[in-house]
C-alpha cells in the first residue's frame, strides 16, 4: 500500500512513488558484506530516531506471479529492518533498465562517506563509458568535477599500473595523477610534500617509489588490463618486451654505477680523514676506536699497497 504518492526524483531510474513492501518480497541481487560496528551502528540509528531514508528497489514479477522486488540500493537499512524484527519497509519503487540499475547501485554505493578506490573507478569508468561528461559524472556522484577529470586522465591515458595501485588502497588517486602528469623531477617533489604531509607513511612511501621505478622501466600497462593480443603482432611483442628489459637493465647499471660511486667518495674522503692526526686525536678524545666493519673491509689496504 503506497504510504505517499509524490514523486521521488533519482539519479538515473527517474520518478519513483514510496511505497511500504513486505520484506521477504525483496532480493538482494548483488549482496556485500559489511562491518559488525556499522551494521550496529545502523540498528541502533533506525531503532532510536526510525528510518531517514527510503531503499530503494525496481518491481518485478516473482515465481508466485506476485509483485516481488530487486534491491538497488539500501542493503544496510534493509538488514536493519530485518534485525528489529519488522516485516515491511517504506522503499522508493523505480523503473530503469538493468544496466541502469547497474549504474544506480555503484553512484549509490559512492555516496557513502567511505567508498573504495574500485568502487569509484569503476563508477566512473561505467559513466564515462556510457557517454557522461566530467561535470555531469561530477553531478551524479557528488564529487568535484577536477578530482572527477583526475581519474578520468588515469583511465584515458592507460595507467594500468597506477590504477591497479589505486584500486588496491596503498595509492591515492591525486599522488596517481601527480605522476601520471608530471615529470621525474616534479613528481620528486610532490611525494616528498605527500611524505611530509603524512599523506604517505614510510613503507607506503617505499612501494611507491618502487612503482615509479616499474613505470618507467616497464611502461604504463599492466598484464592485468592489457587487451588481447593479436596473434600475428607475436614477433613485435617480443621485441617491445626485449626493448623494455634492455631498458631496465640499463636503469639498473646506472644505478650500480651511481651507487659505486659514492661509495668509493666515501672511502676516499674517510681515508683521507683517518690520514690526518688531529682528526685521529678528535676520535681518542670522543672516545671513537671502532666502525661499522663493512667500512673498516673497505679501508684496509689491499693486497700489494704500501
Amino acid at each position: 500500500m503506497d504510504t505517499s504518492r509524490d514523486a521521488a526524483e533519482h539519479h538515473v531510474g527517474g520518478a519513483g512513488t514510496i511505497r511500504s513492501i513486505p520484506i521477504d518480497r525483496i532480493r538482494v541481487l548483488n549482496p556485500r558484506s559489511r562491518d559488525r560496528k556499522i551494521f550496529a551502528g545502523i540498528v541502533e540509528s533506525i531503532a532510536t530516531v526510525g528510518l531517514k531514508r527510503p531503499i530503494t528497489v525496481t518491481e518485478t514479477k516473482g515465481e508466485d506471479g506476485h509483485p516481488a522486488y530487486h534491491l538497488v540500493c539500501g542493503q544496510g537499512r534493509l538488514e536493519a529492518f530485518q534485525a528489529l524484527g519488522e516485516g515491511d519497509i517504506p522503499a522508493t519503487v523505480i523503473e530503469a533498465s538493468e544496466a541502469d540499475l547497474y549504474l544506480i547501485s555503484l553512484i549509490e554505493n559512492l555516496a557513502r562517506r567511505q567508498h573504495s578506490n574500485r568502487d569509484l573507478l569503476t563508477a566512473v569508468r561505467v559513466l564515462e563509458e556510457r557517454g557522461y561528461g566530467t561535470t555531469r559524472i561530477a553531478e551524479k556522484t557528488g564529487l568535484e568535477p577536477g578530482y572527477i577529470q583526475n581519474i578520468l586522465t588515469l583511465l584515458r591515458d592507460g595507467e594500468d599500473r597506477l590504477i591497479a595501485a589505486v584500486e588496491k588502497g596503498w595509492l591515492p588517486i591525486r599522488i596517481a595523477t601527480e605522476i601520471a602528469k608530471n615529470d621525474d623531477a616534479h613528481i620528486q617533489v610532490a611525494l616528498m610534500a605527500a611524505y611530509e604531509q603524512g599523506e604517505l607513511r614510510g613503507g607506503q612511501f617505499m612501494r611507491v617509489r618502487q612503482l615509479i621505478d616499474r613505470r618507467r622501466a616497464l611502461g604504463k600497462g599492466n598484464s592485468r588490463y592489457s587487451k588481447k593480443t593479436d596473434p600475428k603482432a607475436t614477433m613485435r611483442t617480443l621485441v617491445q618486451t626485449f626493448e623494455t628489459e634492455v631498458r631496465r637493465q640499463r636503469i639498473l647499471v646506472k644505478k650500480t654505477d651511481i651507487a659505486e660511486q659514492r661509495l668509493l667518495f666515501v672511502v676516499t674522503a674517510m681515508r683521507r680523514l683517518l690520514a690526518d692526526e688531529h682528526f685521529r686525536t678528535l676520535l681518542r678524545a670522543e672516545r671513537i676506536g671502532d666502525m661499522p666493519k663493512l667500512l673498516a673491509e673497505h679501508l684496509a689496504p689491499q693486497e700489494g699497497t704500501p
